[in-house]
């Protein structure tokens, strides 16, 4: 089979043994340098993956995708609702009506965002019923004014199904300060958790007694909120079906609440993958030292090349190939391992702790209990492409300088 002779050669040179160990010992330690980076990029890089999943998926399951909400209380939400469901983004649209106040127990306070729901229709929409700990979001009744808590906000307070708390929301009036409080005494039956700030933060009531707390009809509601397919296109549905519905509509979506923690986790993923990068860099640049001393090695070789016709670019080309092989075999190595080790690092993860009986991720302490996990084709793609590439620019200087070698002078103190 025919093969160019820097193929051949440079193919060679990485497969033979050479004279000076030194020399072999510094090109397996790149090999596995660039291996190791390969592989701490991907696995780094797969497990924020899984802890942004996971954060998605729990506090953007809890919080509306978008909503549409009325300038004045909408007496009628079903048409607004059907008017939203032709869109072929939107799943599902539900009546909702938000307030914030403060909760009220012994003496104790908190801030607290209520949400007004349906508990009948709240699962198209939010993921809360399947994180109900303690009684059940279908025992909130209208006219009973039932509450469903988070779990943290139950631990503060020390609440358990049955008790009874305080909510405190602002109402404006013509008295001197502009603002009154109003009080109404809640039952607590239900407390959710699904493992994000939401449960120190968020509450659950009745749409219709939101309706009266705001001291509205029974029927009327402060908007309808959406659930859609992807979650990035939230702000246009939203934005085009308010713009049909008219003037008395305005849309709202999840960027304006959470989009500064999104964009702060991708910004942190971004950083982490720079700084990962450098490990990988200065492993893929002692390629520069070992292609240096395999030119001091191979002086005779290259003068006796050139004599024999070799011309300065196949000598660099020799190197260029010995150095990408290197490279490409580390590379390679780092990206298998990768891609192993962030399919399993849960699993690994959960044997330590059942080994050691110590928690790692103690669900008292941090929102996610375990380490998740989420492998993507993209980032594998990079963190390898990025690899091949640095290897490759970190052999063209050795390569230069072989090519520069003169024969004469190799020979003489060869």
């Amino acid at each position: 089979m025919f093969r160019p002779l820097s193929i051949f050669i440079g193919a060679r040179y990485t497969r033979a043994k050479r004279r000076n160990r030194f020399v072999s010992f510094i090109s397996m330690t790149s090999m596995i340098g660039l291996a190791l980076g390969v592989l701490a990029m991907i696995v780094v890089l797969s497990v924020m993956n899984g802890f942004q999943r996971e954060m998605s998926s729990r506090i953007l399951g809890m919080v509306p995708h978008a909503t549409i909400v009325g300038v004045n209380p909408i007496d009628d939400w079903q048409p607004v609702a059907a008017a939203a469901m032709k869109n072929p983004e939107v799943t599902a649209a539900v009546p909702f009506t938000e307030m914030e106040g403060m909760l009220s127990y012994k003496g104790a306070m908190q801030p607290i965002q209520v949400s007004g729901v349906d508990p009948a229709l709240e699962g198209q929409v939010s993921i809360v019923a399947k994180h109900i700990v303690q009684g059940r979001l279908d025992a909130l009744k209208p006219g009973e004014f039932g509450v469903v808590i988070g779990e943290i906000t139950a631990r503060r307070f020390r609440l358990n199904v049955g008790d009874k708390i305080t909510l405190i929301v602002p109402e404006v009036s013509t008295a001197p300060g502009g603002i009154t409080p109003r009080m109404q005494r809640l039952n607590v039956v239900g407390v959710f958790k699904v493992g994000a700030e939401l449960d120190g933060s968020m509450a659950l009531i009745h749409v219709a007694d939101a309706a009266q707390m705001q001291r509205w009809q029974p029927n009327q509601v402060q908007s309808v909120r959406l659930a859609v397919k992807d979650l990035y296109a939230a702000p246009k549905v939203s934005s085009d079906i308010a713009s049909s519905l008219g003037s008395a509509y305005q849309a709202d979506d999840w960027t304006h609440t959470q989009g500064s923690l999104f964009s702060a986790m991708k910004m942190e993923k971004t950083m982490i993958g720079l700084l990962l990068l450098m490990i990988v860099a200065v492993a893929a640049f002692n390629i520069i030292a070992t292609l240096i001393m395999v030119v001091n090695d191979k002086g005779a070789d290259i003068a006796i090349l050139r004599t024999i016709g070799a011309t300065p670019r196949q000598i660099m080309a020799i190197f260029m190939v010995q150095g990408t092989v290197i490279g490409i075999v580390g590379t390679l190595i780092g990206g298998v391992l990768g891609v192993i080790a962030a399919l399993n690092v849960s699993e690994l993860v959960g044997w330590v702790e059942r080994v050691s009986g110590q928690h790692i991720f103690s669900s008292d302490v941090y929102f996610v209990s375990n380490l998740p996990s989420e492998l993507q084709g993209g980032d594998v793609l990079l963190i390898c492409s990025a690899g091949f590439v640095l290897s490759f620019l970190a052999t063209v200087y050795p390569a230069w300088r072989a090519a520069k070698i003169e024969p004469a002078h190799a020979l003489r103190y060869s």
